[in-house]
């Protein structure tokens, strides 16, 4: 599966940390620069991370888009990608809720692209077993792939748009610890 194009939208703490550990699997990750600040750069650059100058470069290049952006930006950035007919594996891995994420659904679907929901629980990853990539739609298997071996532990679920970044439900563990259990 290396040798694979991932455009990484964007690199900010978390993004950073799973653009590295695509790197370290082999895989070609971009980040655009066009419009973000320094300590992007600086974030991008210590990831291993291959600038590209505009959106459009980035997406003509990828075959995979890898949301991950502050949750307020997450509707529009898809929109964005929608409007250059982006037509490989969107991911949006956004704190949202499940309508924005099925909204994001409609319109990067409705642009060609396939369309999957993401969620993360846990810290930026370093260390394997803390962060948690929760998946659905019909290409979580492959974007679970993109992760295997890594630090990053990506689950692919059943379900519709929405289950894997909203439908978690929290729990506590018999020694206190937050759980979060998927939908079944």
């Amino acid at each position: 599966m290396p040798n694979q194009t991932i455009a990484l939208l964007h690199p900010g703490e978390m993004g950073a940390a799973l653009g590295a550990c695509l790197v370290s699997r082999g895989f070609r990750v971009l980040w655009v620069s066009q419009g973000r600040s320094a300590a992007t750069r600086k974030r991008a650059e210590a990831a291993g991370l291959e600038e590209c100058e505009t959106l459009d470069r980035a997406l003509a290049a990828a075959e995979v888009v890898l949301s991950v952006c502050p949750p307020h930006g997450a509707l529009d950035l898809a929109r964005a990608v929608a409007e250059k007919n982006f037509r490989g594996v969107y991911v949006d891995a956004n704190a949202i809720a499940p309508a924005t994420a099925r909204e994001i659904g409609r319109a990067i679907e409705a642009a060609g692209a396939a369309f999957v929901d993401g969620g993360i629980i846990g810290p930026p990853p370093a260390a394997p077993g803390r962060t948690r990539l929760y998946l659905c739609g019909s290409a979580r298997e492959k974007i679970a792939a993109l992760f295997a071996s890594i630090h990053v532990q990506a689950i692919a679920l059943e379900g519709e748009t929405g289950a894997a970044g909203g439908n978690r439900a929290p729990g506590v563990s018999p020694g206190g610890r937050v759980v979060y259990a998927a939908p079944q």
